[in-house]
């Protein structure tokens, strides 16, 4: 997971260990494992797409801001990036002002990565 730029899903996590380490894992064991990892703020679960990616700042001994990541649309990258709080606090007035609360503060924004082709049609 810390070699790849992708969310990867606990079953794919699971072929990994088979196909790559040589051991299997069934997808039970995995999710446990994350769950410890997750907790430990060692990964973060994509709501969207429920697959993990391990924390871009794992060998730091400070506190962070919730994790906010750009999800390519076409090759699923995925890259961490730090959003001034000030963005969060006008998401949740915004949130709130329509009724509603947030149920958590991590945002996941769907885009295109430079590597791939921007589709016709689309925002930039």
């Amino acid at each position: 997971m810390v070699q790849s730029r992708k969310a990867l899903s606990a079953y794919e996590l699971a072929d990994f260990c088979r196909e790559q380490l040589g051991y299997e894992l069934l997808p039970m064991s995995v999710y446990r494992i994350l769950d410890f990892l997750e907790n430990n703020e060692l990964v973060h679960r994509l709501n969207t797409s429920n697959k993990y990616i391990a924390c871009s700042h794992i060998a730091c001994a400070h506190g962070h801001q919730p994790p906010q990541f750009l999800i390519c649309k076409t090759c699923f990258k995925v890259e961490e990036v730090k959003i001034p709080e000030k963005v969060i606090k006008t998401v949740a007035q915004a949130t709130q002002d329509a009724g509603f609360r947030l149920a958590n503060k991590q945002l996941e924004i769907e885009c295109y990565c430079l590597d791939c082709e921007q589709p016709s049609g689309s925002l930039a």
